[in-house]
């Protein structure tokens, strides 16, 4: 009795979440992200640094240079048009490269690094990873490819503070998202991995090398209609 009493609490706890969650995403789907967990996160990490402040500023895709778009897909997502979220073949590259006794890096797709930062405070646990992957599948079942993108340059991390390619694009370039070069856009792109010791403004040799490489395969790979 007590066991069944539980398992149909459990499966309330359980629905209840997935209609929250689904929910969540569909108000999202048309509402802006103007504050995320990760925010949050940063905030309270530099709660005694009084030259600290958080400046981001939501723009729609179309005020965004398609430029950016275009630098971000060649640097972290080649396949972002293609796949269902998940680079299975860059995961299980990852992996077997991992198990050769290299450095396990990354394989994350631009769908998942936006369930990442919107949906979770980026800790580094496997439940962190579940909640990011369910959350990856529902945001592109129900937003797509274009609105993922769109909260992508909103809202990932740039800099010390800085979120979203437009706070990103005024504070290190003066000007706003869309008037991005390519050069420049790629120069963001190349620093989004590892935004807090990077730098477009002041690029290291490892950045500019970087760049002129993303530069190189902007032109080859294939991007969405709609950048």
């Amino acid at each position: 009795m007590y066991f069944c009493a539980l398992m149909k609490f459990v499966l309330k706890v359980i629905l209840g979440f997935i209609a929250l969650s689904v929910l969540w995403v569909l108000v999202l789907k048309v509402v802006p992200v103007y504050y995320t967990p990760l925010m949050l996160k940063r905030s309270i990490e530099n709660a005694g640094d009084k030259s600290f402040h958080t400046r981001h500023k939501w723009v729609p895709l179309d005020k965004i240079s398609g430029n950016m778009g275009k630098a971000v897909i060649s640097s972290e997502d080649n396949l972002f048009a293609q796949h269902n979220g998940f680079d299975i073949k860059a995961i299980h590259t990852a992996i077997d490269e991992h198990k050769r006794g290299r450095r396990l890096r990354g394989a994350s797709t631009i769908s998942q690094q936006t369930a990442k930062n919107v949906f979770t405070f980026g800790s580094d646990t496997w439940f962190r990873k579940g909640v990011e992957v369910y959350f990856t599948f529902l945001i592109e079942k129900i937003w797509g490819k274009k609105r993922i993108m769109e909260v992508y340059l909103n809202v990932i991390e740039c800099g010390k503070g800085i979120y979203g390619v437009e706070a990103a694009s005024r504070q290190f370039f003066g000007k706003p998202a869309e008037k991005l070069t390519r050069s420049e856009a790629c120069l963001i792109a190349v620093c989004l991995p590892n935004p807090l010791k990077m730098h477009p403004d002041r690029p290291s040799a490892y950045v500019l090398r970087r760049q002129a490489a993303i530069l190189s395969l902007s032109y080859k790979v294939g991007y969405p209609d709609w950048l």
